[in-house]
């Protein structure tokens, strides 16, 4: 009897701690997202003029993206850094790391001199700053992953697993709000001054409140089995090089248009809306808090759907939906109706981007073994994000001068970044009935080796 009641309290106190790891994964990368994405949102909006004044429209636009841009080219060092510590002495103390990295860079941020008060100095400062903001990132995502996805139980990843992964709409919607209900209450002279300001500086009360959540959670129970057998991985990129290289591989291709249209969904649409299409700023900010609202139900909705059906059925789905959505989603851009802007923008971001991003967290945490997963699903994501994401924006601004304003090759970039996608995914192995347990053995030489095919419970392509 009293076996059962100590099995009953076991599960309980288990419950307890799965519901305290994904509360705190959710609300962290909320954070390290708001933070992220107010970069974006302010490079499309202000920073041309701010940090660099005096060239031309088209100049200005193509410098702030270019500085946004610089954050992606350090996320896969932090993913690195960050994912050999994660992997030798566990995944919490690098969260609670990243998190105070990319807060205190984006309140910096904030407290920036603009070039009219420093001159040069302050597009520099500005750059440092977005690259301590990369490294934090970088860092965060495979720790925030793992947790979620460790913690669950087998069947249930794909939802658990989601949780973080609602940090990127989250964070959106989080910093379009807070930047647009910012940018109304001033006038234009006011947010240009020091109104922008505002969304900066409030994050550093946002990451004391996300320290102290993450604080209060427990190591991830396949990391302390790894330690407490002595099977860290002394140099896991090594090791990773040597054992996943096909898996890093392809994670890489299958977040290229995940990433790069995401951000063209997101980012660059804001100037083009307002540049181009001479829209008002809401136009497109309305459309993006929108679509960052659904996505806190379509990206766990997802992620349940493939702990059903399979994570590379949903994941090939989104693929080949963003590759043929591209001309419609400039088609309805182009007229100009508020309506139609807000239906491409949610079709493109809850329907292609979301049936990738749902499952990906689980999908990326499966392919690696324990003792290299931080590692293997930080670079698989990271580098891919400086392909995809990072230069998504700067690149579409230059397609669309180049087009004469056209949008046809910002377009056509999208598909070739979409037929990238839907070929990785292709070459994916199906993951989601594989079990999450060290996959990997330790062979009579005191090297480790995967498991053979009949030790996993894998299906789909190899």
């Amino acid at each position: 009897m009293a076996s059962v009641e100590h099995l009953d309290s076991a599960r309980v106190e288990d419950k307890t701690n799965l519901r305290k790891v994904v509360a705190a994964s959710f609300i962290g990368t909320t954070i390290e997202w708001y933070d992220f994405f107010l970069y974006g949102t302010a490079a499309a909006l202000v920073f041309g003029d701010l940090f660099f004044p005096g060239s031309s429209p088209l100049i200005g636009t193509l410098s702030a993206f270019g500085t946004f841009a610089v954050g992606f080219a350090a996320r896969p060092l932090g993913g690195i850094v960050f994912g050999h510590f994660g992997d030798r002495i566990g995944r919490k103390t690098m969260l609670v790391l990243s998190l105070l990295i990319m807060g205190v860079a984006t309140f910096l941020i904030g407290c920036l001199p603009t070039h009219a008060s420093i001159g040069i100095a302050a597009p520099i400062l500005l750059v440092l700053l977005r690259f301590a903001q990369g490294i934090g990132v970088g860092g965060e995502w495979g720790g925030a992953v793992l947790m979620s996805v460790e913690h669950a139980p087998k069947g249930k990843r794909g939802f658990y697993g989601a949780w973080p992964q609602m940090g990127v709409p989250a964070g959106l919607l989080l910093s379009t709000v807070v930047f647009t209900v910012v940018q109304n209450m001033t006038s234009e002279d006011q947010f240009m001054a020091w109104g922008w300001r505002i969304p900066f500086l409030v994050s550093i009360v946002l990451v004391g409140v996300g320290l102290f959540i993450r604080l209060a959670v427990m190591e991830s129970p396949a990391f302390k089995e790894v330690k407490e057998t002595g099977t860290q991985a002394d140099k896991p990129i090594v090791d990773l090089v040597r054992e996943h290289k096909r898996d890093v591989l392809t994670a890489m291709g299958m977040r290229i248009a995940e990433n790069g249209c995401f951000y063209i969904f997101t980012v660059f649409v804001l100037a083009y809306g307002e540049d181009t299409l001479k829209l008002s700023k809401n136009t497109m900010l309305t459309g993006v808090i929108i679509a960052a609202a659904l996505g806190l139900l379509t990206v766990p909705f997802y992620g349940w759907l493939s702990d059903r059906h399979g994570r590379r059925k949903l994941y090939m789905a989104g693929a080949v939906f963003t590759l043929l959505f591209a001309f419609p989603f400039f088609a309805l851009l182009d007229t100009k109706e508020p309506v139609l802007i807000w239906l491409a923008i949610v079709l493109a971001v809850n329907v292609g981007h979301d049936l990738m991003y749902g499952p990906q967290a689980a999908y990326f945490s499966e392919l690696f073994a324990t003792r290299m997963r931080y590692t293997g699903a930080s670079v698989g994501y990271q580098l891919a994000s400086v392909f995809g994401g990072g230069f998504a924006p700067l690149i579409a601004v230059a397609l669309l001068a180049a087009g004469g304003d056209e949008p046809y090759l910002v377009a056509l970039y999208m598909m070739v970044m979409g037929v990238i996608t839907v070929v990785a995914t292709w070459y994916a192995r199906e993951t989601f009935r594989a079990d999450l347990g060290e996959s990997t053995r330790e062979h009579p030489t005191g090297r480790f080796v995967r498991k053979p095919a009949e030790d996993r419970e894998t299906t789909g392509v190899r």
